[in-house]
């Protein structure tokens, strides 16, 4: 995975960002030419450096990003250090003698991942604002780079593999993390999203709404698609074709039903509802047997 998690667009918010991947000072962040930031002091004169650069810039609006940050991960059993290494070569290949940048390995959660910061000016004044296909390039460098150091990786896209729900955005999953700890309000956007999906699941507002029957669409497109390859190579002549036709309507008979946000939330919603009137039930049983 390769994504653009997030921008800073004012010096504090880039410091702030620089010491969250490091940890507070307990990582080290490694930069361009391979040296490492060890402590606070070192990431605030970064900060400082890349603000001043940016800011200079006559051409900058209010609203251009002082820097990107990516993250780039594997599934959890990858070895932490490959994929720092991979994402050590993806990042000198993408944005070496262009961009200025510094990363980190994460290691203490299931998936190891790196966080890429890159500073949103180039050298020669080009500014980074990476469109949908400079992602699907990206992560089929940072896929080439995995299997260089021995991970089986493959960059494909999310709909492809029947995946037709988008990843939380990191922003979003930090405040509702921060609340479930019950150190802030949820965010607004996931309070409109379960208003939706009580509406969906106790107002009768069950049918797909229009973005929804697209998603289904694109979805059915994609399946076909594959069936049809399918169909050919079950045709040939070859038994190593035929095989791998019989594969590929395997995998695609065991793609999940497309699915959204507004209709997962539903569904947790009537099973927490389900389940508490089947406690109340319960109680109630309870009472008649001690009367």
């Amino acid at each position: 995975m390769v994504k653009v998690s997030g921008r800073t667009r004012d010096p504090g918010h880039l410091r702030a960002h620089l010491d969250y991947v490091a940890r507070h000072g307990e990582l080290g962040l490694e930069d361009h030419d391979g040296a490492v930031l060890d402590g606070r002091a070192p990431l605030r004169e970064l900060a400082e450096d890349w603000s001043a650069l940016a800011l200079a810039d006559r051409r900058r609006r209010a609203t251009t990003p002082l820097s990107h940050s990516l993250v780039l991960s594997m599934p959890g059993g990858a070895a932490p250090l490959a994929v720092r290494d991979a994402a050590r070569a993806f990042a000198a290949e993408v944005f070496a003698d262009r961009f200025d940048y510094v990363l980190v390995l994460h290691s203490d959660t299931t998936h190891p991942h790196v966080h890429l910061v890159v500073r949103s000016l180039g050298h020669r004044g080009e500014r980074l604002a990476p469109k949908k296909a400079d992602l699907e390039a990206w992560r089929q460098v940072f896929a080439q780079a995995l299997r260089d150091r021995g991970i089986e990786a493959e960059a494909t896209p999310r709909r492809a593999r029947g995946v037709t729900r988008k990843a939380e955005r990191t922003p979003l999953r930090r405040i509702r993390e921060r609340h479930e700890a019950g150190l802030g309000r949820p965010p607004q956007v996931w309070r409109g999203a379960y208003q939706a999906a009580a509406r969906a699941a106790f107002g009768g507002e069950n049918q797909p709404v229009p973005w929804e029957d697209r998603l289904a669409a694109r979805q059915r497109q994609v399946r076909g698609l594959y069936l049809a390859q399918a169909n050919l190579l079950q045709r040939s002549a070859g038994p190593r074709d035929r095989e791998l036709g019989a594969q590929v309507e395997t995998f695609v008979r065991g793609l999940p039903p497309p699915d959204t946000q507004r209709l997962a939330l539903a569904r947790e919603l009537r099973a927490a509802s389900r389940a508490l009137h089947q406690d109340r039930g319960d109680a109630r049983k309870d009472r008649s047997r001690q009367r």
